[in-house]
């Protein structure tokens, strides 16, 4: 038995959940049609249609969106890049993982994590999925701005489509291109000393965190000073106006990811706490060679703009980017960052939802039905109740909904 409670009833609701959660997780027979392209569903298929409304809005692309400015303001810091703004979301488990050396038992190849069209088809959950295929375009400097994509859960700061920036340059092996590095690094290093920026680096290259036996010391050494003068700019260009007079900190820590070593993270002091910005590393060397590029070594980094944009914009809610209110967009103007002005009235509304756990359950499935049934209504789900019958072994959940529209 189900039970499901608001402020003032409680009653009895198995078999409307019970068809909920099969009808809305099970897939169908038949296609999905995204961008005029179909594609054969399969066992593997488990993208609902609340997010596939989602792939033809491109509020990166939207000017005067928030998220537009922030993308044009970094793309503006890094001058002679190439931007590439308008790859569909649709990729192969080769693009997303194979690629990019996530092993065949990594958690982000789970189906409670990844939004799957088919077994060997999914929504990129990450800008990074493009990487080998921008290399082998011929690219060599430049910033890439999608929407991505992940099952998740429900609160304030998460939600299940949000926009990356990722961004590579690549040098020969040369000596006249590591001479060339060596100076611009010189240049760069003397600008920041004279900005008014602290940054607290005290990252080691080590076993944990090793360079590459493909490269020699002193080029990737060169490369990471590059990568870390060319993003302490960056940030000091969208934080540093905003310190209240104070000087920027940013503090950079030692970080792993399959595609990057040495890899980092970094993070900005802002408004009284440590905010994590983006991660970053000297890209591995079969990410390279995959990706056509030959005797070079390359930096990346990648970015969640929602993150730095709630900040900027005092945005408190994740779910405010994606409103069609006016009130909400005609807030804000292309290249100007300006703080945003509520305009919803109504409090927080709750209702409780208990039901007997199944073995397969994932948390992720409830956000998915909650997002396919309430659209984004509901603020948070919270776990707020465990209950294992002494006899039956069976497991119950109480999830606590609290419903808020950011537009009423």
């Amino acid at each position: 038995m189900l039970l499901y409670k608001d402020n003032t009833r409680l009653f009895e609701a198995s078999a409307f959940i019970h068809n909920l959660f099969t009808n809305i997780l099970m897939v169908a027979s038949g296609e999905y049609e995204i961008e005029g392209q179909k594609y054969v569903k399969d066992e593997w298929s488990n993208t609902p249609n609340t997010i596939l409304a989602k792939v033809p809005r491109r509020l990166h692309l939207q000017q005067g969106h928030p998220i537009s400015t922030l993308r044009a303001l970094i793309e503006s810091h890094f001058t002679g890049f190439s931007y590439l703004n308008s790859l569909s979301p649709i990729v192969t488990t080769k693009q997303n993982f194979d690629d990019l050396g996530f092993g065949p038992d990594h958690p982000g190849r789970n189906k409670t994590d990844t939004y799957y069209i088919n077994e060997k088809t999914v929504l990129r959950t990450h800008t990074s999925a493009h990487e080998v295929d921008v290399f082998n375009a011929g690219e060599r400097k430049w910033l890439l701005t999608a929407d991505v994509y992940r099952r998740d859960e429900i609160d304030q700061s998460h939600y299940p489509v949000f926009h990356q920036m990722e961004g590579a340059r690549v040098w020969g092996r040369t000596e006249q291109d590591m001479a060339g590095l060596a100076a611009e690094n010189a240049k760069r290093e003397k600008e920041l000393k004279a900005a008014d920026i602290i940054i607290e680096d005290d990252t080691r290259v080590g076993p944990q965190n090793p360079y590459q036996p493909e490269h020699s010391e002193e080029h990737a050494a060169l490369v990471a000073a590059n990568l870390k003068h060319s993003l302490n700019s960056m940030i000091l260009k969208l934080f540093g106006s905003r310190t209240r007079g104070e000087p920027l900190k940013v503090r950079w820590i030692e970080a792993e990811f399959p595609w990057t070593t040495p890899s980092y993270e970094v993070e900005v002091w802002f408004q009284g706490k440590w905010l994590e910005i983006l991660g970053c590393g000297v890209v591995k060397e079969p990410t390279l060679v995959r990706g056509g590029v030959q005797d070079s070594i390359a930096w990346a980094f990648g970015l969640g703009l929602e993150r730095i944009a709630m900040v900027l914009y005092s945005i408190p809610d994740i779910r405010l980017f994606w409103s069609t209110d006016p009130r909400f967009g005609n807030q804000f103007t292309q290249g100007k960052i300006s703080t945003f002005q509520p305009f919803s009235k109504y409090p927080v509304c709750y209702k409780d939802l208990s039901f007997w756990k199944s073995d397969n359950f994932h948390e992720n499935d409830l956000c998915d039905v909650v997002r396919e049934v309430a659209s984004d209504m509901v603020e948070d789900i919270l776990l707020t109740d465990t209950f294992t019958h002494p006899k039956t072994g069976k497991t119950s959940l109480c999830y606590r909904l609290n419903y808020r529209s950011m537009e009423r």
